[in-house]
């Protein structure tokens, strides 16, 4: 088959097993591996240490699937509902998690579909399908293969579907024909998202630190949030969605009808006091098959806590005392801290009675106010 050929036959199949745009480009050293390296280089990426380990992987796709020629970048939109308001007790957690299972289990199993279709074809070509774990620069690509451009937010934009989309990849060892790279910046003057970031984890535009983002905070740190930053979390409790919420552009995007995606009643909005009455086992059962597994447990109580402590509402009260009575020191800590919002005396009662019993020194830290 033909590279013109092959390529026709590759979007076709990509629409029919549920994808929902498709481009190609040439496997190559991505144009912004450079300023990726002095990211890396800079800090910004955190407790991330995967891609510090792999940086050099990043630099060309053929460290992803030897010879590799050619990237078939693929697209499926995740927008269903606008965020729920929310009540007392709840947090927000970013849409793209909102669905009946794991991103990342859903699309492989499109890409399995896909490969096996050009299989039948092309029973000699080589692939790989990557879903945003391997040493690929997806953004990089999806703009040279025209699905859009990277916006100062630093997330893909399409002019005509917005932002709310999951990006995969499939990389294959054969020259295929390519589309036009997207050239234009279509941000112009805009500054929403820079300007709506309640951490200010947008050094400039374009340039992010992920160590002040929410949804790194959330999600990626295993450690206790940095008091300067509890605050500005709000209501988060499980990603950030603010910059695309803001963004001109996805006034455009629409609904998606794959069900897959459409939010779970528990997690749009999320009930944060009922969290604390579950065990890690409880947790397993209910989030094994979900993005919020990445945070374990004593991440979402962590959050939960936070964002408990930022609401100040005294029904709260409770539950952030079991939080103090946790296993996890990560809990109790970010528990201390959140009865520390309270002028109530049974919360203060509370941090005294465990000053009297906690060995963690961070825990302390937290119950006398002197956290970092």
């Amino acid at each position: 088959m033909q590279p013109a050929q092959l390529s026709k036959f590759i979007k076709t199949a990509a629409l029919a097993v549920g994808f929902d745009w498709c481009g190609i480009c040439a496997a190559v050293q991505p144009p912004g591996f450079d300023q990726f390296q002095a990211w890396l280089d800079s800090g910004f990426h955190g407790q991330m240490e995967y891609m510090e380990r792999r940086k050099e992987a990043y630099r060309h796709p053929h460290h992803v699937l030897e010879g590799a020629k050619s990237i078939v970048m693929l697209a499926i939109n995740y927008e269903s509902v606008s965020h729920p308001s929310l009540s007392a007790g709840s947090g927000r957690v970013s849409r793209y998690a909102w669905g009946q299972g794991d991103y990342h289990d859903i699309i492989h199993q499109r890409l399995k579909t896909l490969k096996r279709q050009i299989l039948e074809r092309c029973p000699q070509v080589s692939m790989r399908g990557v879903v945003d774990t391997a040493p690929l620069l997806e953004r990089e690509f999806a703009v040279l293969s025209g699905l859009g451009w990277q916006g100062k937010n630093t997330l893909l934009i399409n002019k005509w579907v917005g932002s709310w989309f999951f990006l995969a990849a499939l990389i294959v060892d054969v020259d295929l024909e390519t589309d036009a790279i997207h050239e234009t910046d279509h941000c112009g003057t805009c500054r929403a998202c820079l300007d709506a970031c309640p951490t200010d984890a947008f050094r400039e535009p374009y340039l992010l630190d992920a160590t002040k983002c929410i949804s790194y905070l959330t999600i990626e740190l295993r450690d206790p949030i940095p008091t300067a930053l509890r605050k500005p979390m709000g209501d988060w409790v499980f990603g950030c969605d603010v910059c695309q919420e803001v963004c001109p552009w996805n006034n455009k995007s629409k609904p998606t009808s794959d069900p897959h995606f459409y939010p779970r009643e528990d997690l749009a909005p999320m009930d944060l006091i009922e969290l604390f009455e579950i065990t890690d086992e409880d947790f397993r059962t209910r989030f094994r098959k979900t993005p919020l597994w990445r945070s374990r447990r004593r991440g979402i109580l962590r959050n939960a806590a936070i964002v408990l402590g930022n609401q100040a509402d005294v029904m709260a009260i409770p539950a952030l005392i079991r939080g103090l009575q946790d296993a996890e020191p990560l809990v109790r800590g970010a528990s201390a801290w959140a009865l520390r919002q309270f002028s109530e005396p049974r919360a203060q009662q509370a941090i005294n009675d465990r000053l009297l019993i906690e060995t963690d020194a961070q825990v302390l830290a937290e119950l006398k106010g002197m956290s970092k």
